[in-house]
């Protein structure tokens, strides 16, 4: 079994010292140099490692991490319950922290963390914050395909043109957020009828990394990703070789979907104010500018940090009307893929 369907189990059955308050108000009180915490990053790793040494540099507090994917981590946070080691979760989206901020596992966030993220990436209980952003979009191999060819809807990826040329990794939580954007703007049914076709149409690969890859490749002509990946991709090949282009969906369309990474510190956490450090850190100036040069490629959502110049400005972008808050838990687009036989 897909280790991915263990999360729709579950579903079924660092403010820095003086910088800011806590719930109550007060600042946390007692120096952080030489304590350590330990954070479930789902993250990508380059990204998540930068981030670290900063803080520690800039904190002494060590910091021990934990990656996989998201969906994982968050099925074994809920798994160990008030035993977890965790004391931050760092993810690549917000439908798990929403899981399990349904389950009261999260704790509030200091007001200054939050106030530093505009409202709509955040939650509004207050016991998440988002911290960076990735726009959907659609990767095509240029020796195949002109720019002219491609759909100005992700919704038309189910046409039958698109048989055995498209490429996706249903499996991937950073694909699951588009039938959710689907469902929302066109109805479920909408959805449903749209993922079968382009089930039917498409390449299943095991993650985003081998979408691009194998888009660039040749072996499929398009496929579904967000964008940094493509970025990675072509810093990490010989100019030579890099044969596929982004392409972005017509403004506020389904496709055309902002997501955000988010981090919340457990409410089990015995080691509250550094975790609260922690994840302050990471909605401050230098958290944001260290998410902004990391190989990231991620849009930093803090006002006045800019992302990487390769980059659409994020001033910008008129991405699709669906928010954190409407992407929900992400139960919607698990079940959908199971029924549809993609788990």
């Amino acid at each position: 079994m897909n280790i991915k369907l263990s999360l729709t189990a579950a579903f079924m059955a660092l403010v820095l010292v003086g910088c800011g308050g806590s719930p109550g108000g007060s600042s946390p009180s007692g120096p952080l140099r030489g304590q350590s915490i330990t954070l479930y990053s789902g993250q990508h790793e380059q990204t998540a490692a930068a981030v670290v040494e900063a803080f520690e540099k800039q904190t002494g507090v060590k910091v021990s991490i934990r990656s996989d994917d998201e969906a994982v981590l968050g099925n074994q946070i809920s798994q160990e319950g008030a035993n977890s080691p965790a004391d931050v979760f760092y993810t690549e989206n917000t439908p798990v922290l929403e899981y399990l901020q349904e389950r009261g596992m999260l704790a509030r966030l200091y007001p200054s963390t939050l106030a530093a993220i505009p409202r709509e990436y955040h939650s509004p209980q207050g016991d998440w914050v988002g911290l960076s952003a990735r726009i959907s979009a659609l990767v095509y191999n240029a020796q195949q395909i002109s720019p002219t060819q491609l759909p100005s809807s992700i919704l038309a990826l189910a046409e039958p043109r698109w048989r055995g040329k498209l490429a996706i990794s249903p499996s991937e939580t950073d694909f699951q957020p588009l039938l959710t954007s689907i469902a929302k703007l066109d109805g479920r049914g909408a959805a449903e009828k749209w993922l079968a076709a382009v089930k039917a149409n498409s390449k299943l690969y095991p993650d985003n990394e081998t979408v691009v890859s194998q888009v660039n490749n040749g072996e499929s002509t398009v496929g579904l990703i967000n964008h940094y990946y493509w970025f990675r991709l072509r810093d990490e090949i010989p100019h030579g070789s890099l044969h596929s282009a982004l392409h972005y969906y017509a403004p506020r369309d389904p496709g055309d979907l902002l997501n955000v990474s988010g981090a919340g510190v457990l409410k089990s956490s015995s080691h509250q104010a550094a975790a609260q450090a922690f994840v302050a850190f990471l909605a401050s100036r230098a958290g944001q500018d260290a998410i902004a040069h990391s190989h990231s490629y991620e849009y930093p959502l803090r006002p006045g940090v800019s992302a990487a110049t390769a980059l659409r400005p994020f001033a910008q972008l008129k991405p699709a009307a669906v928010t954190p808050a409407d992407l929900g838990d992400g139960r919607f687009p698990l079940e959908l893929e199971q029924k549809l036989g993609l788990f």
